[in-house]
């Protein structure tokens, strides 16, 4: 596979959730990233395949020698990623003017949840509350209340996605003026840009803040899941006529004796009709019936399940790590080249004395 990131250097102050997450696809894509940890904290085994492709350093950077030893891997870097609070980096002396001082082509990427200014910019967050001042957590769950959609919207999505779009962007940048740049990646931000299609569907008159009434929150009958009977479900995504006419062609209903799809006012009814069909066997039965046909309907796979189905297994999406462990594989795909090859998923991080990657980085080898 392409490394379109290699020589690319990135030093990633360790901390937890997207902003590993960035540094990791950061890595995927070619890029040799240091993470520097505190001397007796590496982070809990959950991180262990998200910190791959890596080596690891300790630093305890209350240390004035080790502190100046991390300002010397930031001369080196091409970008450097932080997640700590505002104002932390500057009080340990390793601030965005202080690196850009002496390495002006530094991207200096920052991912927080609130940013670094605004009233709760200090104040400590996750996910949930990050989504829950969007919008985007209301409009997620059951009428009864809303449920976080995992912590795929604040911090990863909203989170490390947005960082590593800040990040290419400013490497990109680079090229033109030869200066780095200041990454301000919030996830309140990032969350916000998310639902900007749900935004202009609402000034439209299109959404409402009715949980379950809108047209891809479960509210349509077309486009929610349903339980099968043996207890496992079907995701059914039939917006389009020509799709919804094929689903409802492999349910063995007659179009023109269901209400009309359009009125939204039919929705209970036809969602009902729906339901009461999928129920009348189990989730195999629905796979075999809607396998290779464009209805739009397939399996909801558990975790267990995902890595085994034909298309995540031929693309290798998903794969076995060993031990019972199943990992992402790197994203996206280059293909000049290398349209069909199969590319092992990045190893697990190699530790390293500081100061040998210090000189290493220092002397300026590649």
């Amino acid at each position: 596979m392409s490394k379109p990131l290699e020589g690319v250097r990135v030093l990633e102050m360790a901390g937890i959730g997207p902003g590993p997450h960035a540094c990791m696809m950061l890595a995927d894509l070619g890029a040799e990233v240091v993470r520097v940890e505190r001397p007796g904290h590496r982070e809990a085994a959950t991180d262990r395949h998200t910190i791959r492709g890596r080596t690891v350093v300790t630093a305890d950077l209350k240390s004035a020698e080790e502190r100046a030893q991390v300002l010397g891997l930031g001369g080196a870097a091409d970008v450097l990623i932080e997640g700590y609070r505002p104002g932390v980096m500057e009080r340990l002396g390793l601030g965005p003017d202080v690196l850009h001082a002496q390495n002006p082509r530094l991207v200096y990427a920052r991912m927080t949840g609130w940013g670094q200014h605004g009233p709760l910019a200090t104040r400590a967050g996750h996910d949930i509350n990050y989504i829950s001042l969007t919008g985007a957590l209301h409009a997620v769950g059951p009428v009864e209340r809303p449920f976080p959609p995992l912590n795929a919207v604040g911090d990863y999505g909203g989170g490390s996605m947005m960082l590593v779009v800040g990040v290419l962007a400013a490497l990109l940048e680079r090229e033109r003026t030869g200066r780095g740049q200041v990454v301000d990646a919030a996830m309140v931000d990032g969350a916000s840009l998310l639902v900007q299609s749900l935004l202009e569907l609402r000034d439209l008159g299109m959404w409402n803040d009715t949980r379950g009434d809108n047209l891809l929150d479960g509210g349509a009958p077309f486009y929610r899941t349903y339980e099968c009977a043996d207890g496992r479900f079907m995701a059914v995504g039939a917006i389009e006529p020509q799709f919804y006419a094929l689903l409802v062609q492999g349910l063995g209903l007659e179009l023109a004796e269901l209400p009309d799809r359009d009125d939204r006012r039919n929705w209970p009814e036809l969602s009902k009709i729906v339901a009461e069909r999928f129920l009348e066997h189990d989730r195999d039965h629905w796979v075999e019936v809607f396998e290779d046909t464009d209805a739009c309907v397939t399996p909801v796979l558990t975790f267990a399940e995902a890595p085994e189905h034909r298309h995540v297994a031929a693309r290798r999406s998903l794969v076995d790590a060993g031990e019972g462990s199943v990992v992402a594989q790197r994203a996206p795909r280059f293909l000049t080249g290398s349209a069909q090859a199969v590319h092992p998923v990045p190893g697990a991080p190699i530790e390293a004395a500081l100061a040998d990657v210090v000189s290493t980085w220092r002397s300026g080898s590649r």
